[in-house]
This record gives C-alpha cells, structure tokens and sequence, in this order.
C-alpha cells in the first residue's frame, strides 16, 4: 500500500510551535509528509528543525524554480503530489485571505489551486477575541461550504494569557483526522 502523502501548510500562528510534533506524529502514523511554511510561520518555528523531518517549501521556493514557460509551477506541483492538504494552523488573516480568494504567499496558492475532490483540512488557531469576530463564523461557514474540512478550535489559556476558544485542535485531534 503506497504512503499517504500528506501536504502541512503552517502560517502565522504561535500554534506553529506544534509542528514538528504533527510532523513527527504523521511519520509515525506511515505518512510521507512535506511543509510549507507562510514568512510569518518561520517566526515562530526553526526551519532547520523542520527540515531535518520533512521536505519544507517556502515562499521564496515558489519564485525560484520557475524560470521560463514549461517550467513547473511549485504551488501545483505541491498539490499533484498530496493526497491531503491540511493547514495547521489557520491564521485569521490567510482564513479570511483563502475565504475572498486572494493567493499572494505559497500556502494561499495552494490552497486556491487545490482539487476540490482530495480533502483540506484547517485548523484554525487565532485569538479568542478574533475568533469570536462576527466575519470568522462567515469565512468558517464558507471554506465549510467548498468541502473543506474544519477541525475546530478549543479552548484553553492562550499564549497571550487570554482564556477562551481559538486555540488550534490538540495534535492528535489533527492527526485522527487527517489519517482516518
């Protein structure tokens, strides 16, 4: 039986500090993982720490390997080669980029080329204020309408010291989904 191929896309979320777990946990569960990671995510996680687990792309790995016409197109070659995308976590400002369509980092990019027949998972991970916001349920609602699988937020203390929902889903929560 051929691996799961399973695509992380990670963006500007303290809940990042969580990858190398999901990656680790993925592994271990028989899945060959890759990562692409917004400029905002490389805040708070160690490329090289990821990159010693998983194959990890960046923005700049977008611009740089396309040169001319017949050239792949990485944001599309990503999404050839997995079998599932799963963004973990979702911030509240690519939520609401993916929910009006706008595709200007590599992850977004993915996401807007992403065939609708394969699953997507988010896992949004925000601020309990942000995810209370009256346009969140919205964007939610939307990304839920296209066939995009959400696993929910919980709650918790946050980094910030605010207590309440917005935290993304525990790893294994993740991890379940994705692989069952």
């Amino acid at each position: 039986m051929e691996r799961k191929k399973v695509l992380i896309g990670c963006c500007g979320s303290v809940a990042t500090i969580k990858l190398p777990i999901l990656v680790d946990k993925l592994t271990a569960r028989g899945c060959e993982v890759r990562v692409v990671l917004t400029q905002r995510a490389c805040h708070f996680v160690s490329l090289q720490e990821v990159s010693s687990l998983a194959r990890v792309y960046t923005d700049e790995d977008e611009w740089s390997t396309w040169k001319e016409r017949g050239d792949p197109v990485l944001h599309i070659e990503l999404g050839r080669w997995a079998d599932v995308f799963v963004i973990a976590p979702l911030d509240a400002n690519t939520l609401a980029k993916m929910a009006n369509g706008l595709c200007d980092n590599l992850v977004t990019c993915v996401a807007r080329a992403w065939d609708t027949g394969k699953p997507l998972y988010f896992c949004p991970a925000m601020n309990t204020r942000m995810w209370h916001h009256p346009v969140t349920a919205n964007q939610v609602s939307l990304l839920c309408s296209w066939g995009y699988l959400e696993v929910p937020c919980v709650s918790k203390t946050l980094m910030c010291g605010d207590t309440g929902a917005g935290a993304m889903a525990e790893v294994d929560t993740i991890v379940d989904a994705v692989t069952s």
